[in-house]
């Protein structure tokens, strides 16, 4: 499952209902994705599996993840691609950092206006970030940011912040003129919204699809090559991959099973796949709020019972690889530290040590062969997971299987992903499957997965640390890694990191996040792949305008 970051959106309508919408689909015109003639004028047709219908909500603060909002629509100062590391300046052509990483100075690009002919100025960088952080939080290392005059703005902060650079740069830009009018920016809907992206005119709406064409005042109009851009609402991976084989998509970045024999040999000449590694860690958490889940050891007494093999050879057909106690195989691999990695065991099948761990904190077997926790009660929880992701519901029912032989009932609770989400925002859940940032650098995930100062009570909504656990010895090297102005001191402190995450086992890392991408060139041609990684095949990443600005359609002779 391709999942957006720390937000979801309910999914109310059946798949099979959404693909039966697509019954002769248009792509720019009456003829379907698959056939008809290609003149040039086709609509680039992407998948959403996990939104059944849409609400017409293109507010980038409070509503992200809609689709295409922050990738076609509003853009950032610059573009960092995980797939090979470069970084991209976009509205903003060049930066200073101060040497001691306190301020941070962008220059714009001259020359952009808004879809609206409105110029694009520094207020608006000024005014996205007040949005920002009063909307969903974050930044609280920017002390203020300053317009220094139209097309400069600098940000201090309130103590060094290396990572800032990134961080800063890849927040989307809206519009000053627009949201200064905006009485509520976390319910303003935005139905109608002003962007500097390439695509950002609604020129179609229904629940179940719309269309975004061309932005007729952008900055780079010899890149608009395509037509303009079609997203179809699925309510799972079943409806959007039944699409997908029968080619009523042209980009598929959600989980396919078994994707060679389901896509790729329906048309080999057009199909391929690419699942680049990136940062993202999907990790087993538990709320840390509630016993038992608050004593590491049966943390890692749990984890120890999964079989990672089987979690990503069943749950995953075999598209990404076990986690390690580091959290950080994968993309991170250049700042994994081996000797931490292989001097930890709660990421490996142990069923006695695991059974060890549980009978030290009191867990201890009945005579039916079920675990009780101390006050005699079973020891049984729920699994959180989106009932659409049938990737995790896999996953989920693997560990469920797992955890019986150690004789802990483990029910896998897959219901709508908003209840899930809900779930584990307010803190009310018991243990679910959740996905880390994708982020340059390891200190992403280690602050979300251990900072004091990302832990909210139960009852209040956070976007991070949904699991609840805070290390005040992790705040200690994560502001000392923010301070590192060389790599090889980032790359010490971030092994020490490493080691305070194995002892501490805040969360149980299962495997790293594939990013999914899947593409036909019948339509179009352009598309990143592992021999020209300019970008991820995600629809859902900020490399995605990168691709929509390459992207060319086919045009018949």
């Amino acid at each position: 499952m391709t999942f957006p970051s720390k937000a979801v959106f309910a999914a109310v309508a059946l798949a099979a209902s959404a693909a039966l919408a697509l019954t002769g689909c248009s792509a720019g015109g009456s003829t379907s994705t698959t056939t008809g003639s290609l003149d040039g004028s086709q609509l680039l047709t992407i998948p959403r599996e996990d939104m059944g219908t849409f609400d017409r909500n293109f507010n980038p603060f409070a509503n992200p993840d809609f689709p295409m909002t922050h990738q076609a629509i509003y853009e950032s100062m610059l573009v960092y691609n995980p797939a090979d590391g470069s970084t991209t300046p976009w509205l903003a052509t060049d930066w200073e950092v101060a040497p001691d990483s306190t301020a941070i100075t962008y220059h714009l690009r001259e020359g952009v206006t808004w879809s609206d002919g409105e110029p694009f100025v520094a207020d608006d960088v000024v005014v996205s970030f007040d949005l920002q952080r009063e909307v969903r939080g974050g930044f609280d290392y920017i002390e203020s940011v300053t317009a220094v005059d139209p097309l400069t703005v600098q940000f201090d902060f309130s103590e060094p912040f290396s990572p800032a650079l990134l961080d800063i740069g890849q927040q989307v830009i809206a519009p000053a003129h627009i949201w200064n009018d905006v009485d509520d920016p976390t319910t303003f809907a935005n139905e109608d919204p002003v962007g500097t992206g390439p695509y950002t005119e609604i020129t179609s709406f229904q629940t179940q699809s719309f269309d975004l064409g061309k932005n007729p005042e952008y900055w780079q109009p010899e890149k608009q090559s395509i037509e303009g851009i079609r997203v179809l609402a699925f309510s799972g991976n079943d409806g959007a991959n039944l699409a997908a084989a029968n080619g009523d998509v042209d980009w598929a970045p959600q989980f396919i099973p078994n994707i060679d024999k389901a896509y790729v040999e329906k048309d080999p000449e057009h199909r391929f796949y690419w699942f680049p590694p990136t940062g993202s860690m999907i990790n087993w958490q538990f709320n840390t709020t509630k016993a038992p889940f608050d004593d590491p050891d049966v943390r890692k007494a749990l984890s120890m019972a999964v079989d990672r093999e089987q979690v990503t050879q069943i749950g995953m057909q075999g598209y990404t690889t076990p986690g390690d106690c580091t959290g950080l195989s994968g993309g991170y691999d250049t700042w994994r530290d081996d000797s931490v990695a292989e001097s930890c065991t709660w990421t490996e099948r142990d069923l006695e040590g695991a059974g060890e761990l549980l009978d030290a904190a009191g867990i201890t077997l009945g005579v039916d062969g079920e675990r009780v926790l101390p006050d005699g009660t079973p020891f049984a929880f729920d699994f959180s997971v989106g009932s659409t992701s049938s990737d995790w519901v896999s996953v989920g029912n693997v560990i469920a299987q797992n955890l019986a032989e150690l004789g802990v009932t483990v029910t896998v609770a897959a219901k709508d992903w908003g209840d899930v989400v809900a779930g584990y925002e307010n803190g009310t859940f018991d243990s679910g499957i959740v996905w880390s940032a994708n982020a340059p650098t390891p200190y992403q995930f280690y602050r979300g997965v251990m900072s004091a100062e990302t832990v909210k009570p139960v009852g209040e909504q956070t976007f991070d640390n949904y699991h609840r656990f805070g290390s005040p010895e992790a705040d200690a090297l994560l502001a000392e890694f923010a301070a590192a102005s060389d790599e090889q001191s980032q790359h010490d402190v971030m092994d020490e990191l490493q080691a305070l995450f194995a002892e501490a086992a805040p969360v149980a890392p299962l495997f790293p996040g594939p990013e999914w991408g899947a593409a036909s060139t019948a339509r179009f041609t352009g598309w990143p792949a592992e021999d020209n990684p300019y970008a991820t095949l995600s629809t859902r990443s900020r490399t995605t305008v990168l691709v929509l600005t390459t992207l060319e359609p086919v045009v018949n002779d």
